[in-house]
């Protein structure tokens, strides 16, 4: 499947013991089926910031809105006792601090999603938990929690088309902004095709994608060729 077409990109890092994020643009039009309707500072280096998309004008109709994708990857989890499944470890202090941070970057940039799509691990559920309550605005998305998001991150080149897929079930066309939630080594590899470039995410890392799309199956190509980087780093 083709690889999306991404507009923006940024990389945020938490503390020392936190992880960076990053953030690129939301995919291109993907062959899915329509739509059912160790402690640091934190140090900010922003080269053509994407900031939030305007609203469209009255009487601009026609005018093809702006999408927006955010892979978000879980807050560090701590290593759980021996007979703690992987599935159940909870955040580690480290990850949660971190996911405070992202929380805080998120909120500074706009960036609030109407739906949110995550893992059903203890891990992610507990980093949503704490976005929730700090990102001003996000108690009112739409949460779904999808167990296959975990598994499938640990399969070879499969996540981007199953997030592509994902997307296009639980939303719809007057949904703009949409976050996924989810695990290494697949949120890695979908931020990389998604972009068409080389993406590391570390442990509350995200990777902010956008383009201009009329609906989640068709976005705008013309964006294709501008890539903007913010890099949140950490000191």
């Amino acid at each position: 499947m083709r690889a999306p077409p991404l507009l923006s990109r940024c990389c945020f890092s938490p503390p020392a013991s936190a992880p960076r994020p990053v953030l690129p643009s939301p995919f291109p039009g993907a062959a899915c089926r329509p739509p059912p309707a160790v402690a640091r500072s934190v140090s900010v280096s922003v080269e053509a910031p994407a900031a939030a998309a305007e609203p469209a004008k009255a009487g601009a109709a026609s005018a093809t809105p702006r999408r927006r994708l955010i892979l978000l990857r879980h807050g560090e989890s701590a290593a759980g006792g021996r007979s703690t499944r992987d599935h159940d470890r909870p955040l580690s202090k480290a990850g949660r601090a971190d996911a405070i941070s992202v929380s805080n970057k998120l909120q500074q940039m706009g960036w609030i999603p109407e739906l949110i799509l995550c893992s059903d691990a203890t891990r992610t559920k507990e980093t949503l938990k704490i976005l929730q309550e700090h990102v001003q605005g996000l108690s009112k998305a739409v949460v779904h929690f999808i167990p296959s998001f975990y598994s499938i991150a640990a399969m070879d080149g499969q996540t981007a088309e199953h997030l592509q897929k994902s997307i296009c079930e639980y939303s719809t066309d007057e949904i703009l902004t949409v976050m996924c939630m989810g695990h290494n080594k697949g949120w890695e590899e979908a931020a990389s095709v998604f972009s068409g470039d080389s993406v590391v995410l570390e442990t509350c890392n995200a990777a902010l994608l956008e383009a201009a799309g009329k609906s989640w199956v068709e976005v705008d190509k013309s964006v294709s060729d501008r890539l903007q980087f913010v890099k949140l780093a950490v000191s």
